[in-house]
């Protein structure tokens, strides 16, 4: 599956929810805990993953690499890639 920025919700989100799998089922294991805090790239169709700093350097690795996505972004070892916190009041 293709996603872009014409795509629907729903193939927003079963894109989502299939590199999501692929992270739990096959990568997790190979990245954690080693990589723990650094970005992955996951191009969910191939299962291929590349890991960076942000998600510039790990979308460079992939293109380098001649994968030319769509990305998924995660950050190893967190549910969230970016996490916003408001300031107190």
């Amino acid at each position: 599956m293709q996603v872009n920025p014409q795509s629907s919700q729903a193939d927003i989100e079963r894109f989502a929810a299939r590199a999501k799998q692929t992270y739990a089922e096959k990568i997790a294991t190979q990245v954690e805990p080693e990589h723990n805090g650094e970005i992955i790239a996951i191009e969910p169709n191939s299962g291929a993953y590349f890991l960076g700093k942000n998600e510039v350097d790990a979308a460079g690795k992939a293109r380098a690499a001649g994968c030319p996505g769509p990305f998924f972004f995660l950050r190893v070892g967190s549910k969230y890639t970016h996490r916003l916190i408001s300031p107190r009041r």
